[in-house]
């Protein structure tokens, strides 16, 4: 599980707090299974997943957020920020997404 980010205009990396919260949502979700066997990082994530009240507040409030809602596209950070809404997990295969049989 990478949590990742993206690059601000000027090319510097802008690590990304929607991201790390869904990496953060996974892990939580899975901890019992994972249980002794996540780094650092994959804790803090969760940490951070389980310690943020309002999923859809915080990630309104970023700056990924900020930038949609001032795209005219608030209903995606909206929908981007439901749990349990999709059961299909997007597979990289040879360069190419495919839903996970």
């Amino acid at each position: 599980m990478i949590a990742s980010g993206e690059r601000w205009p000027d090319g510097t990396l802008r690590p990304a707090m929607e991201d790390l919260l869904g990496a953060g949502a996974i892990i939580a979700t899975m901890d019992e299974q994972l249980s002794g066997m996540l780094s650092p990082e994959a804790a803090l994530a969760a940490a951070g997943f389980r310690a943020t009240l309002d999923i859809s507040a915080a990630v309104a409030a970023s700056s990924s957020g900020r930038e949609l809602i001032g795209g005219g596209f608030a209903e995606d950070v909206v929908v981007a920020t439901e749990l349990d809404a999709c059961t299909a997990v997007p597979v990289l295969t040879e360069g190419a997404f495919t839903v996970a049989q």
